[in-house]
């Protein structure tokens, strides 16, 4: 039994990147907690503008998904531009209840000694001296950067390290933050009265080439993957490369059943070819991808295992 529980991942849910509705968001964390997955992430990490939960709204579902057997993280804001943003992670820093995964130096520079916390997916770690002084910093688990291979996260963060790692295995990857709102842009709109746009784009809205090739997805101010990274026939890299966890980042449509198919290959020995086909026959924002995985291959592509 002890080898079995070894060999298993635990499967975490991302933050939801995108600006869904407080119903929307009530009845998908439901399901979650209904679910397979073992950790939760939440909070607003993309945009500050986006209210339709408040703090006290997800300390609130953080509590019941605590009591449903969740582990609860709460992540911070990746892209910090004004004091009152300032103020309100010392506010998630001094709440005391949850972990933190920090997406700024700003939040590691708050969290440093403090209770143990997770080095999140915008606080670019790429070598092991590096994460070896967040680890010193108090940080206890990393999530590896998108676009790192599975061979080089085993070299970053070795099998048997104190450090957890943590791999985004499913979802849009996000790749970019800025100052600017592209979707405000997009509707010809200023960032300060972009009448939440975004509420119209449960997954991003597509931005593909001319060819009609799913290149990228805008977000806000973040950019991401136009493709869905998926990574269910990578059991044995992951593995290798001593990975504990694997995030799966939400999506509008089927989510539940993506964590299904994640949880019986990666944990009961399923067929990872018929998930494949079973995840691509979803209602999925984007084409599958996992050229990332996979040493010097692009990350939009998809690789047969």
């Amino acid at each position: 039994m002890l080898a079995q529980r070894m060999d298993m991942f635990k499967l975490s849910v991302g933050p939801v990147q995108y600006y869904w509705s407080r119903d929307t968001l009530t009845a998908f964390y439901a399901e979650v907690a209904d679910s397979p997955a073992h950790t939760v992430c939440l909070g607003e990490v993309v945009c500050s503008r986006r209210h339709e939960m408040k703090p006290e709204d997800w300390l609130s579902l953080a509590r019941e998904l605590k009591a449903a057997g969740k582990e609860v993280v709460i992540g911070t804001q990746a892209l910090l531009e004004t004091e009152a943003e300032l103020r309100s992670l010392r506010r998630w820093v001094e709440q005391g209840d949850f972990m933190l995964e920090a997406n700024d130096t700003a939040a590691v520079r708050l969290l440093a000694g403090h209770s143990p916390w997770v080095i999140g997916l915008h606080v670019n770690v790429y070598s092991a001296p590096s994460l070896a002084e967040y680890a010193a910093l108090g940080a206890t688990r990393w999530v590896a950067p998108v676009e790192m291979s599975l061979p080089d996260v085993g070299k970053v963060c070795p099998p048997g390290a104190a450090v957890q790692s943590e791999v985004f295995a499913f979802g849009r990857m996000p790749l970019a933050l800025s100052a600017r709102c592209f979707t405000a842009r997009h509707h010809h709109l200023q960032k300060d009265h972009c009448e939440f746009r975004c509420l119209d784009d449960p997954d991003g809205l597509a931005l593909r080439t001319r060819e009609g090739q799913d290149f990228l997805s805008l977000n806000g101010i973040q950019t991401q993957s136009g493709t869905v990274q998926c990574l269910l026939g990578e059991r044995e890299a992951l593995q290798a490369a001593g990975v504990q966890r694997l995030r799966l980042s939400p999506t509008s449509q089927d989510f539940a059943e993506v964590l299904r198919q994640f949880d019986a290959v990666m944990n009961h020995g399923a067929s990872s070819s018929e998930a494949i086909a079973a995840v691509q026959a979803l209602r999925m924002p984007g084409p599958l991808s996992n050229g990332y995985a996979r040493p010097q291959r692009p990350g939009m592509v998809w690789v047969n295992s």
